[in-house]
């Protein structure tokens, strides 16, 4: 199994697959690569995808010491470096779509084409999940709570004719300390004064009836970075590139293939 060691001696695992141009694809908050492994198909067709552990999850490193979106971005800048890949177009969503605010902007030269998907900028000027959303994944019967999750993650009629496992509910093998660190990460992150410098052509993606992290945060994306397209899925939730799959691959496909890495 392959991994990267970052300056500071955390190793990262890594996953390759696919042939063309590079193409790093950043899952949300306390999940693995496994995130993306329903569609990942769809774009290894195409492109050299690389996925990675966060630190705190899967095979990497699990240090209990603060995590940040912004040293997430450095982490992947790590694992590229080790790839000796010098430019990757970026797909992050959710968590990793914060995460990849901050490599476009911090690391304008390594990437080629952004997309964002069910993301946020964070700070004081993101909108943040209603109070009712925050009790239900608060309940302390653990079973509702993770129902409740689910249900934020994909709509009713999708999860009947799909029981799962669920690759986007969080790794379950994460120690508590890790869950805390990458809810604190998530939680601080704050791109707002830096979404201007980012050069990179990028597309904002976002399911319309997601609250899990809300729809509102897509056209305060796509308004603060130059150039932005926006494009909305009618009905989806949080986990709109599973669900609507059909949709969003093909979307974000036609977006990368318009742009030179």
């Amino acid at each position: 199994m392959p991994y990267a060691t970052t300056d500071g001696g955390v190793k990262l695992s890594y996953q390759v697959r696919g042939d063309g141009p590079a193409l790093v694809l950043l899952q949300g908050q306390a999940n693995d690569h496994r995130w993306w492994d329903p569609v990942r198909d769809d774009f290894a067709a195409g492109h050299l995808t690389v996925t990675f552990d966060w630190r705190g999850t899967g095979d990497s490193d699990k240090p209990d010491e603060p995590y940040t979106t912004r040293g997430f971005a450095a982490d992947v800048v790590a694992v590229l470096d080790a790839l000796g890949i010098g430019r990757a177009h970026v797909y992050g969503t959710s968590m990793g779509g914060r995460v990849a605010q901050w490599l476009a902007a911090d690391h304008p030269g390594r990437v080629g084409a952004l997309v964002l998907g069910c993301s946020s900028p964070g700070g004081a000027h993101g909108v943040e999940r209603s109070n009712e959303v925050r009790r239900s994944l608060a309940q302390p019967d653990r079973a509702a709570a993770e129902r409740a999750l689910l249900e934020l993650m994909y709509t009713p009629a999708w999860l009947a004719a799909h029981p799962g496992p669920h690759h986007t509910t969080g790794d379950p093998g994460m120690p508590a300390h890790a869950r805390r660190r990458h809810l604190a990460a998530s939680a601080g992150h704050d791109a707002w004064d830096a979404l201007p410098a980012i050069a990179a052509p990028t597309l904002v993606v976002h399911g319309t009836d997601d609250v899990f992290n809300p729809a509102a945060n897509a056209p305060l994306l796509a308004g603060r970075i130059p150039g932005a397209e926006l494009r909305l899925i009618e009905g989806a939730r949080h986990a709109y590139f599973e669900e609507f799959r059909e949709i969003a691959s093909p979307m974000v496909l036609e977006f990368l293939a318009a742009q030179p890495v």
